[in-house]
């Protein structure tokens, strides 16, 4: 399973929805995520019928995290211009990995 990674240090197991159906389903119908979810390519993202709020970071095509922030249920992201994939994890996740914008991170195999 791909993991998620920052300097060396493993963050989390990474869940891939590089397909279409797979991205657009996302984290719908689930009550939590164990780790994160790596949606490539995206640059928008929405918590519409979601049950839980949810941190999502913004990252280039390198992995360089453009912009962070939170979503409640029911809202619709900004389109993050030069964003080439987003990761999703559960609200408070990415305070807890001090990750921020300007972050490098890598999705390992």
């Amino acid at each position: 399973m791909p993991h998620l990674v920052r300097n060396g240090t493993t963050l989390a197991a990474a869940e891939l929805a590089g397909k279409r159906r797979a991205r657009r389903r996302g984290l719908l119908g689930r009550d939590g995520v164990d780790g994160a979810l790596v949606l490539r390519p995206c640059r928008q993202v929405h918590t519409i019928g979601m049950r839980f709020p949810i941190d999502v970071a913004w990252c280039s095509r390198d992995g360089r995290v453009l912009h962070s922030a939170r979503l409640a249920p029911w809202r619709l992201s900004r389109v993050v211009w030069g964003a080439h994939f987003v990761i999703e994890t559960e609200a408070g996740t990415l305070d807890r990995w001090n990750v921020a914008p300007g972050d490098l991170l890598e999705v390992a195999p």
